[in-house]
This record gives C-alpha cells, sequence and structure tokens, in this order.
C-alpha cells in the first residue's frame, strides 16, 4: 500500500511543480516589444533635467524678461515632462493605448483648469 501512495504523492508533487512553473512564466511580461537600453532612459533623465534647469531659470527674471511668454512657456514645458514622464518611465509607450488616452485626458484636463483659473484671476489681462 504504501507503494501505491507514494508514487501518487510523488504524481502530484510533479504536477504542483508544473503547475507552479507554467504560473511563473506566465507572470513574465510578454516580449511583444523591445525594451529600450538604458542609456535610453539615461538621455530621458537628461532632458528632464535640462528642462527643470529651463524652468527653475524663469524665476531668475534679472537675468531674462520672459514678459507674455513666461506662462506660455513653462506650460509647454509641463507638458513635455508630463510626456516623457509618462512614456517612458511609467512605460505607458509599451501599454495599451487606453492607459495613453487616459493620462492624457488628464493632462488636457488639467491644462484646461489651471488656464480657467488664470483666467478668471485675471492674469492674462
Amino acid at each position: 500500500m504504501s507503494d501505491t501512495t507514494t508514487p501518487t504523492a510523488a504524481n502530484t508533487g510533479n504536477v504542483d511543480e508544473h503547475a507552479a512553473t507554467a504560473s511563473h512564466e506566465s507572470d513574465a511580461p510578454s516580449e511583444d516589444h523591445a525594451h529600450p537600453s538604458d542609456w535610453a532612459y539615461v538621455k530621458i533623465a537628461l532632458a528632464l533635467a535640462v528642462i527643470t534647469a529651463l524652468e527653475v531659470f524663469t524665476y531668475f527674471e534679472s537675468v531674462l524678461d520672459w514678459g507674455v511668454a513666461l506662462v506660455p512657456s513653462l506650460i509647454f514645458m509641463m507638458i513635455v515632462k508630463f510626456y516623457l514622464v509618462a512614456t517612458w518611465f511609467m512605460h505607458l509607450r509599451f501599454d495599451s493605448k487606453l492607459f495613453g488616452r487616459m493620462f492624457t485626458t488628464g493632462l488636457l484636463l488639467a491644462v484646461g483648469v489651471y488656464v480657467a483659473t488664470l483666467t478668471v484671476f485675471e492674469f492674462f489681462a
């Protein structure tokens, strides 16, 4: 009787091992797209650093007077940074288009609310 229960336990163990291996393989990300190299992420990080430096540079009006171009240039830099972070570091570039549309909708809503608030407070007048 021990002989019949031992192979059954061994078979159950093998099935569990196979199931665990199969589930582990299915958890791995599919290779439908090529992942960017580390150098691509470094270049994006450098671009973000340059844009951030330009944003900080706008604070010092004694160096350069931005005039009416200040707010539109800051909004533009904000949009570019949002795009770079969302597509590269949040990997939306490789996800479903639905996620990209959701983030784009949120960005447009945020910019719209910001511009409406500036208009209400007569910033552009």
